[in-house]
């Protein structure tokens, strides 16, 4: 089993900057990739970036491109998501999910845990 928590949602303007972090814990040791995926009200969950854990390749929705970045502090079992140039469509309830096996890094059906959700609210 893995646990993964993730903090650092909130409140901030168009154009502003937040980063949100995702601490694994629990059985970490055989994890394949890890990847951030958002759900806006009224809205199916979509895909925002994911992470190899071993050699750090790095996949972005097309709509993030250029403004997220994603990385990973292996010694800390902790992915971040570095959002830049926020927009209001941004907002979302963000999360963290792990996968222990290969997989189609974009498609949630692809990772066995997830977080609980940090809110992102991007006001215009």
């Amino acid at each position: 089993q893995v646990l993964l928590v993730e903090s650092g949602g909130g409140l901030v303007q168009a154009g502003g900057s937040l980063r949100l972090s995702c601490a694994a814990s629990g059985r970490t040791f055989n994890m394949h990739r890890m990847g951030w995926f958002r759900q806006a009200p009224g809205k199916e969950r979509e895909f925002v970036a994911a992470i190899m854990w071993s050699g750090g390749s790095t996949y972005y929705a097309d709509s993030v491109k250029g403004r997220f970045t994603i990385s990973r502090d292996n010694a800390k079992n902790t992915v971040y998501l570095q959002m830049n140039s926020l927009k209001p469509e941004d907002t979302a309830v963000y999360y963290c999910a792990s996968a222990d096996y290969a997989g189609t890094s974009s498609q949630k059906g692809q990772y066995n845990y997830w977080g609980q959700g940090t809110q992102v609210t991007v006001s215009s």
